[in-house]
């Protein structure tokens, strides 16, 4: 960190946050999380952690257990990056008008209709006469109501008024954050550190409390109960970055951390392989014990840290690295990104629901219900931001 930077950094971090402008590595990197997103959907029924189909391929048990470790506490990294200067723009009515209709709405909406349509299929593998009108029914009286992959949605409204409630307290809470991030720039490490602490803090005592199988659940308002924690650190954080400085810090292209990707790759492959050593003792020494003791989840949970923190350091270091100005499939899908999330669970249900009686392999099936999804899902989503007043909310 040079002279000049360094001793700017205290009167910078309160500045007065400005609107930014969009950020094409960070575009880029949230659209190519909906596109994991969508290949966890696609792969999880042929793998030992979701085995809802006869064909089975271990291949894609590597993927499903890097993807649930790390795709949904980036998404909450990423939806914070703006929270804070959006929070000081607008009245606190203003800002609760914008999340509810951005977050709300879509929440209510799909909750309504693109869970049941999800999960109605199912529910016909196990009773083929049941009718859609009576499951329908059922879901919203009786239950169980899951949210299928829209929990992320409501919980990320909570956490954008958490975050507008703070800020009243006091505009300054994300500033240790944020000076973190500026020193970033020169010392990647540094940061890593912070996120590595400040997860293991927020997740491995929940994780020995609740467990890793243990859901919040209230209607179609559901959280895994040990990751709650976890998903706000990495929300806040997330927050603390983007609340000023921000081509200066961390996320920087000029910084250290694009230039050091390979390192960061090698950071998330170590605690990725010891992860993997855990899972064979628990399978192979332990015997899948129900629940598992405390030593096993306190490492494992450690290694899932470390994981995670190196993996979304290592995302964002080749994205920002990427000189290409575009536009490329990644910037064609930016715009639609966000309703894709939303409409495609049904898509990929129905797929693997079709395909479920014939004897293909695994690769097969995956490939063929990853694609349709992101083509089916894109053009629905495409047609439905043609309706007025609907790209407001998609």
């Amino acid at each position: 960190m040079t002279m000049s930077h360094s001793a700017t950094i205290g009167a910078e971090v309160h500045a007065a946050p400005k609107a930014k402008a969009r950020n094409l590595s960070l575009d880029r990197a949230r659209t190519f999380l909906t596109l994991v997103v969508l290949l966890h959907h696609a792969v999880i029924p042929y793998t030992y952690f979701g085995h809802t189909d006869p064909a089975f391929w271990a291949g894609f048990d590597i993927v499903v257990l890097a993807t649930d470790s790390f795709f949904m506490a980036m998404f909450f990294f990423l939806s914070g990056l703006f929270t804070w200067p959006g929070i000081a723009r607008k009245a606190p009515s203003v800002f609760l008008r914008d999340r509810l209709l951005r977050l709300g709405l879509p929440f209510a909406i799909a909750a309504f209709t693109v869970i049941p349509l999800a999960y109605y299929a199912i529910a016909l593998r196990h009773d083929p006469g049941l009718g859609f009108a009576a499951f329908w029914w059922k879901t919203i009286t009786v239950g169980p109501w899951p949210s299928g992959p829209i929990w992320f949605v409501w919980v990320l409204l909570a956490f954008d008024l958490t975050a507008s409630l703070l800020y009243r307290v006091s505009a300054h809470l994300v500033d240790p954050g944020n000076r973190v991030s500026l020193r970033g720039f020169d010392q990647p490490a540094v940061f890593w550190l912070l996120l590595v602490v400040v997860a293991t803090i927020a997740y491995v005592p929940a994780l020995l409390y609740f467990g890793g199988s243990k859901w919040f659940e209230f209607g179609p308002f559901s959280v895994q109960a040990s990751r709650v924690l976890l998903y706000f650190a990495y929300f806040f954080i997330g927050v603390s970055v983007g609340a000023a400085n921000f081509d200066r810090g961390i996320l920087s292209a000029g910084g250290q951390l694009p230039k050091r990707r390979w390192l960061w790759v090698l950071a998330t492959l170590i605690p990725y392989c010891l992860m993997w050593g855990m899972i064979y003792i628990k399978r192979e020494v332990l015997g899948n014990p129900d629940p598992q003791p405390h030593w096993y989840q306190a490492i494992y949970g450690t290694f899932f840290v470390l994981f995670s923190a190196g993996i979304l350091l290592a995302i964002l270091a080749f994205f920002l690295h990427q000189k290409s100005p575009g536009p490329n499939l990644l910037d064609r899908m930016q715009a639609d990104a966000y309703g894709i999330f939303l409409v495609h669970y049904p898509i990929a249900l129905w797929i693997q629901y079709a395909l479920f009686d014939y004897s293909w392999p695994a690769i097969v099936k995956a490939t063929i219900g990853f694609v349709l999804t992101v083509i089916l899902s894109w053009g629905l989503t495409a047609a439905l931001r043609k309706i007025p007043g609907a790209s407001h909310v998609l």
